[in-house]
């Protein structure tokens, strides 16, 4: 073997020190632990204690690990790169999109028209907080469906609070394809699994809780009473987008066309308008409003609460400043067929850019094609894979999990793990985005001012949350490299067959420590990928002896309950109660607003952790988890 290849160890303090295993492990789980503590009990800002977590796992790969200095700057600078293309320059281009819409008023006729379908407070609730919310989560995600809702619910005269809880609840199930899919596109980077077979798993998932979120979203504001008497609205409302997001999150599947990412968008959208129509022939028996304040009831608070002079709060009040400042624009201009059309043009030019690279996208995977994809009429490529120095072909697993491998149907060879990073400059789904938004310029006649002033505002917007999913990939890449999750993998692997579901838990702790499911993918995707395999080669999948899912399946389903069950963190995560707070004007009552989510948020996610035990072990259901 050659001496430059870095191999892994499961428990590199073996025969240094006395109990070796527990020590290597605490190791291992000090780069989560110390984000845990700057995020949480100190409240950095998420970017600064990004940066400080990849420190930590930079030194204890380097000491503990024994990894040299090169390989583990170049596992940071791997990730740090992935996480600015493709994953930072799509949420870039997406908000981009979304402030042009604003800074022209466009914004403010799309809101309108949403709002305008509905006087009863019940379905202005299902169709701003779930359907328009779900659409905005699909086209820029980072805060703005709880920032953008919540403000227009309080505008139609929802209790503050109650309009703040109710958008936290409702930014859920589409979560995992938030940001046109970067949360899947990011867990698909760390795991190597295809991001069709993810999209396929989370879309025999999710569609369930999509049916389910907007009943519960309405329970949690009227009584049992008042929530079937619009059950016909809920049906259409979440069983529209339900069907909407299976069909779309599993295109490839039926026709070969890669469509996932824009899966929150057309579902939004499809959700909006046939629950439009179905208003048009059905209405609520009796119409329902406030007429008094209706303030949930909140028990116990927990020690992590988001405290009122939370870092993450000026930058919420920011984002909601941005929405308000252009409120008025348009605000009396009558609502008609062309100027609604106009005002949706950008999301629509969007959708088809997306739907072009991703035919592109289509070719540049496809295996029996023999070389790369080319720009027509040139000799560029539309996208190029760079061998990382110093990682590419130069790491190895521990011979443990090397075993593993080699005795599965699924395994792999003994060779050492590839590293190429894919510029996808083409190709990757902040391109399209750009493309529609720089025609959006034109086709509104923007002024050079309005153009300049959007930018800016973009990049200031954008200051924290993408450093921050830099830093997190560029910490998860280090521990995966290192050999950290791997550790980390095993000591899970005790749970056994308990762990389908402690992985949806785990990656709602994900969440709920980053503020994102991407971030939360790049953090513990790779150390799902692993316990899977850990326990799958225990026999854990096999009731009886006799196996239910295959290794690669096995794999399928715990990394994307990573994802699922994540999306159920959304909701109290530091960066998601700041902005429900500005954009519903309760700065300082983080605490309140966060017991009030609180028990929704482990309750759904513990329904997430229960499907995926139903589909790890009990027949049908492991029929709806497919091979990679």
């Amino acid at each position: 073997m050659d001496p430059n290849i870095y191999v892994q160890s499961l428990n590199p303090l073996e025969g240094k020190i006395f109990w070796s295993v527990a020590l290597s492990t605490l190791f291992a789980a000090l780069p989560v632990v110390a984000l845990f503590w700057l995020l949480v009990p100190m409240r950095w800002l998420a970017s600064k204690a990004g940066a400080a977590g990849a420190v930590v796992a930079i030194v204890i790969a380097v000491i503990v690990y024994q990894m040299p200095v090169q390989k583990a700057l170049w596992a940071f600078a791997y990730g740090a790169g992935f996480g600015l293309l493709p994953v930072g320059w799509t949420i870039f281009g997406a908000m981009l999109l979304y402030n042009i819409t604003v800074e022209t008023g466009q914004f403010t006729i799309v809101r309108r028209s949403v709002a305008s379908l509905s006087g009863d407070a019940r379905i202005q609730a299902i169709l701003i907080g779930f359907s328009f919310g779900a659409f905005l989560e699909g086209a820029a995600g980072g805060g703005t469906p709880v920032a953008i809702c919540g403000a227009i619910m309080v505008g139609l005269g929802f209790n503050p609070f109650l309009a703040a809880v109710l958008c936290l609840i409702a930014n859920t199930s589409p979560v995992a394809y938030g940001g046109l899919g970067t949360p899947i596109i990011v867990l698909s980077d760390m795991t190597s699994i295809d991001g069709r077979v993810i999209s396929t798993m989370a879309a025999h998932q999710l569609p369930f809780l999509s049916l389910l979120v907007p009943a519960y979203m309405v329970r949690c504001m009227v009584g049992w009473k008042q929530t079937f008497e619009v059950w016909p609205a809920l049906l259409v409302s979440g069983g529209s987008f339900a069907v909407f997001q299976y069909f779309f999150a599993t295109l490839h599947d039926w026709v070969g066309i890669v469509a996932w990412p824009m899966t929150d968008i057309g579902g939004g959208i499809f959700s909006l308008v046939v629950t439009a129509i179905f208003l048009k022939m059905w209405k609520p028996k009796n119409e329902w409003h406030f007429d008094k304040s209706m303030t949930p009831t909140a028990t116990g608070t927990p020690a992590s609460a988001p405290a009122a002079n939370d870092p993450h709060a000026a930058g919420a009040a920011a984002l909601l400043g941005e929405v308000t400042k252009h409120a008025t624009a348009n605000e009396k201009v009558p609502l008609t067929a062309g100027n609604i059309t106009l005002a949706w043009m950008p999301f629509i030019l969007m959708s088809i850019f997306l739907m072009l690279t991703g035919i592109v996208r289509q070719m540049e995977g496809d295996t029996t094609r023999k070389g790369p994809v080319y720009v027509p009429g040139t000799k560029i490529q539309t996208n190029y894979q760079i061998p990382v120095p110093t990682l590419h072909k130069m790491t190895m697993r521990d011979e443990e999990l090397r075993k593993i491998d080699i005795n599965t149907a699924n395994g792999k060879d003994n060779n050492p793990d590839g590293a190429r990073f894919n510029f996808a400059w083409l190709t990757a789904p902040g391109t399209a985005v750009m493309f529609a938004a720089i025609l959006s310029i034109f086709m509104l006649r923007m002024s050079a001012s309005q153009t300049r002033r959007v930018f800016t505002r973009t990049v200031v917007q954008m200051k924290i949350p993408i450093p921050t999913i830099a830093f997190m990939l560029g910490l998860s890449y280090v521990t995966k490299y290192a050999g950290m999750d791997a550790t980390l993998g095993y000591a899970f692997a005790n749970t056994g067959v308990l762990y389908p579901f402690f992985a949806a838990i785990l990656g709602w702790l994900g969440v709920f420590l980053t503020g994102t499911d991407a971030g939360s993918n790049a953090l513990f995707g790779s150390l799902q990928q692993i316990t899977a395999r850990t326990i799958h080669g225990a026999g854990a999948f096999g009731p009886l002896g006799a196996e239910t899912l295959t290794t690669g399946q096995a794999e399928v389903l715990i990394c994307t309950a990573n994802s699922t069950g994540g999306v159920m963190g959304k909701m109290i995560d530091a960066q998601s109660i700041c902005v429900a707070t500005a954009a519903t004007h309760q700065m300082g009552k983080e605490a309140d607003i966060f017991k009030a989510v609180i028990w929704h948020s482990i309750i759904l996610a513990s329904i997430v952790g229960l499907m995926t035990l139903l589909q790890a072990y009990v027949y049908p259901f492991t029929l709806m988890v497919p091979s990679p």
